[in-house]
């Protein structure tokens, strides 16, 4: 059974020992300090720092030990299972990490000019053009650094969208279904419109009813998953998409979960004007812990002028890439420079490694794992699947434990807690928000047959304790995790009361 590290921790600075150093820079000759000695005096007094940094003081062996221990207390998909729900955290091709150390990718710099990029301007432009092709739009922007970021973009799009019509003042609402991310309402809010939430019906789907009683004229547009959080795929979605159409409203695609439909059906073709791709979780970059990450963002061939600029064309008559800034209505970067590069050429080596036969493949796996595990996890006892029991799945699925919190009282949080005990992560917790006591699974298509059976076990051998006769077998489930370098935290106070450096924890401690 996998079992974190419990010897002694450390933090760096508490390993500081006045005068210890761990790497010597070199004497700087005469011409170096003439130089130096002129920088200092180009820079104005107030801009110069005034303060020590008060940084360690190691030795290269302490720095060493120190790092390396941590990343032995770290989980990760290269140690263990990850079934983290709408996260996608698959393993991903070593392949993918190893392009991007090549020379040609690191020794470049975003200012050179175009003509001595053209390599990586060239893939920068081919996979626009394959991400628009998967998704059915007619051109993508590479910019956006996160998923949330491209949400940004794409409601930044409506909003210039609909001032360019005349109609900014009246279009003020986006409707976003409950089952939806929170980042939707999130990034809705951040543009300046109101956010108009629509219930599910039983079937985990969107409410047609609830959904045409909601649009009006004020309707700028829609932000949907499709397959849902639930791991539902909208049957409805021409009819949703139709609905807000006829008022002229926008459909914006949350391509959180496209891991589920490679290759099989494109967002545009179920009629979305905007789409935005999460690289870090289906084209192979490890993510995690705040990145790194990239969300390009699709448009309809009407939305091109509002881009980001630049965009990266190619001029067939020179046969070179370019630096297109020519949209007209564009909303303007959302970023530095023009992408994540080290991201877009991993998801580059993914797709060409895989091609369209290759990503269906994918989907198609993704689907059959969470439909294998769906289908026997409903059977355990306490567990449940609310929405979709008797349909099939998409990617991912959601079970609810709230019979085990009456029965028992004990929570998905602690069942999750345990999970981790038995050397796995364990899925999301508590949402979508329609689900009571959630845990939100998906395996991803990396996973073997094995895997996934050793955690259905977990969760009967889970059933099997909280239902015990024995107090102390269900006290393995509320004293858990054991097996960590870390017991249960107060995760009230850690999400309202972070200390996130060494400074501010000698602040709490004076």
């Amino acid at each position: 059974m996998f079992k974190q590290t419990t010897w002694e921790k450390s933090l760096i600075f508490e390993l500081s020992i006045p005068g210890r150093i761990g790497y010597e820079v070199a004497e700087l000759s005469d011409k170096e300090k003439s130089l130096l000695s002129q920088s200092k005096q180009r820079i104005h007094p107030d801009l110069m720092r005034k303060k020590r940094l008060d940084l360690p003081e190691v030795s290269e062996l302490s720095v060493v030990r120190h790092f390396t221990r941590l990343s032995q207390m770290n989980y990760g998909v290269d140690t263990g299972f990850y079934p983290l729900g709408s996260c996608t955290m698959k393993y991903n091709p070593k392949i993918c990490d190893f392009v991007t150390t090549f020379p040609e990718a690191q020794n470049i710099h975003p200012y050179q000019d175009p003509s001595t990029v053209q390599g990586s301007l060239q893939i920068m432009f081919k996979l626009a053009k394959w991400l628009a092709e998967l998704s059915g739009m007619s051109k993508v922007t590479l910019q956006p650094a996160a998923g949330a970021h491209g949400e940004y973009t794409g409601i930044m799009i409506v909003r210039k969208y609909h001032e360019s019509q005349g109609n900014l003042e009246k279009k003020t609402e986006i409707i976003i279904p409950d089952s939806a991310h929170g980042t939707n309402p999130a990034t809705a809010t951040m543009c300046g419109f109101k956010t108009v939430i629509i219930p599910s019906n039983e079937d985990g789907c969107v409410d047609l009813e609830a959904l045409r009683s909601a649009v009006t004229d004020r309707t700028a547009g829609m932000m949907l998953t499709n397959p849902n959080t639930l791991g539902i795929f909208e049957q409805n979605i021409e009819d949703i998409i139709k609905i807000i159409h006829d008022v002229d409203g926008l459909a914006y695609y949350d391509g959180a979960n496209f891991n589920a439909i490679m290759g099989k059906v494109r967002p545009g073709d179920m009629g979305f004007d905007i789409v935005h791709f999460n690289l870090h979780k289906t084209f192979a970059t490890p993510h995690g812990g705040g990145g790194p990450g990239a969300g390009p963002v699709g448009v309809i061939t009407r939305l091109e002028p509002f881009l980001p600029v630049p965009t990266v064309d190619f001029d067939p008559d020179t046969q070179t890439y370019f630096f297109q800034y020519d949209h007209p209505f564009s909303i303007g970067k959302v970023r530095s420079y023009f992408g994540n590069f080290s991201i877009i050429l991993r998801a580059f080596t993914y797709i060409l490694r895989l091609g369209n036969e290759g990503l269906k493949a994918v989907s198609e796996m993704a689907v059959l794992n969470a439909n294998y595990m769906k289908s026997l996890c409903q059977t355990i006892k306490g567990f449940s699947v609310p929405y979709g029991k008797d349909s099939f799945c998409m990617h991912e699925f959601v079970l609810s434990s709230k019979q085990i919190l009456r029965d028992t009282n004990i929570s998905a949080l602690d069942i999750s807690k345990f999970i981790i005990d038995r050397g796995f992560h364990p899925p999301t917790v508590y949402f979508p928000l329609i689900v009571p006591e959630a845990l939100m699974i998906e395996p991803t298509e990396t996973e073997p047959k094995k895997m996934l059976d050793d955690f259905i076990q977990i969760l009967k051998d889970i059933s099997r304790l909280v239902y015990s006769d024995q107090e102390e077998e269900r006290n393995q489930i509320l004293e858990a995790p054991c097996n960590t370098s870390v017991r249960r935290i107060d995760d009230v106070k850690a999400a309202r009361n972070p200390i996130l450096s060494y400074r501010m924890l000698k602040q709490q401690e004076e």
